[in-house]
């Protein structure tokens, strides 16, 4: 199977930024994912099975883990579903982010809002 972008994969995977991802998912700490993993526990975990993983990456073959469904209440009957993804996709969706968003940011339009750092359809 051919790696998509090669280099950028390895950027990501570099240890520098692996190092920076992995600073920002401990900052946000957030719950633990379908494999009840939490963050403090997250790094003893991933060491043992750190080469199998980062081959899977560049081979193309990993695949994130279904997301834990929790619902949380939005008034008296209505609730609201939130995804809460595992450590590990959190990590690997930080590194793929801080290498992706200089490349590309600068080429979206002035105009498109979503999920962009510093940006906001409603603050103007």
């Amino acid at each position: 199977m051919k790696v998509l972008n090669e280099g950028m994969m390895e950027e990501m995977l570099g240890s520098e930024n692996l190092r920076s991802a992995w600073k920002v998912v401990k900052a946000n700490k957030g719950s633990a994912g379908i494999d009840h993993i939490v963050v403090d526990e997250f790094l003893e975990h991933i060491r043992p099975h750190w080469d199998k993983l980062k081959g899977k990456i560049l081979e193309g073959r990993y695949k994130p883990a279904p997301v834990k469904r929790v619902y949380i209440p939005k008034d008296r009957k209505q609730y609201r579903s939130l995804g809460i993804p595992t450590v590990q996709d959190r990590f690997i969706q930080q590194a793929m982010l801080q290498v992706m968003r200089p490349k590309f940011d600068e080429s979206f339009s002035a105009y498109s809002f979503g999920f962009r750092s510093g940006r906001s359809a409603t603050a103007r």
